[in-house]
């Protein structure tokens, strides 16, 4: 598929969206994917580690895309300041592990990304693109409890970096 094709379908996935995300208040769906060096992971270890306050788990479409791109290295660039304040980043989406490893040698990626191959984490939490192996772009801020503070559902990556930097200020003193 060239980037021609992928942007078009990306487009039109946004346009027959019919799912919705799950809502701000529910417990976060309990899921178990693979990191990019085929770890197991679970939201429940991740937010066992005293130092963690909440989990940014956001959704993306796929791999070394430009928007996807743009949107892992504003993660990456604001992970010092996100790790200062107890918030750990965790990117999702259907690529393969292996793709997810090249990824986050490619731009430095300081943190997890899990491979959703099956689809699992995407259906629970709302995200899937209807009949297609891609996720739409939204981010979940994750409380210690497990509970969803703040969801952001939008294509523009700088939505998400200006949105969560207001919930993170508002959930996390």
């Amino acid at each position: 598929m060239n980037r021609l094709e992928f942007i078009f379908i990306l487009i039109a996935a946004a346009v027959t969206v019919s799912g919705a995300p799950i809502k701000v208040g529910v417990k976060a769906p309990a899921v178990m994917l693979h990191d990019e060096a085929n770890r197991p992971w679970t939201l429940a270890d991740t937010l066992t580690s005293p130092a963690t306050k909440a989990v940014l788990l956001y959704f993306y479409p796929k791999d070394d895309t430009p928007g996807c791109t743009k949107q892992a290295c504003g993660w990456r660039d604001r992970y010092g300041s996100l790790l200062s304040k107890g918030v750990v980043v965790t990117g999702v989406s259907f690529d393969t592990t292996a793709s997810h490893h090249r990824f986050a040698k490619k731009h430095k990626l300081p943190f997890t990304l899990l491979a959703d191959t099956a689809g699992k984490a995407a259906d629970a939490y709302g995200v899937r693109v209807p009949k297609r192996k891609l996720t739409r772009r939204v981010s979940f801020l994750i409380g210690k409890n497990g509970t969803v503070l703040h969801v952001v559902d939008h294509r523009d990556p700088a939505k998400h970096f200006s949105e969560m930097q207001m919930a993170i200020a508002k959930h996390l003193p």
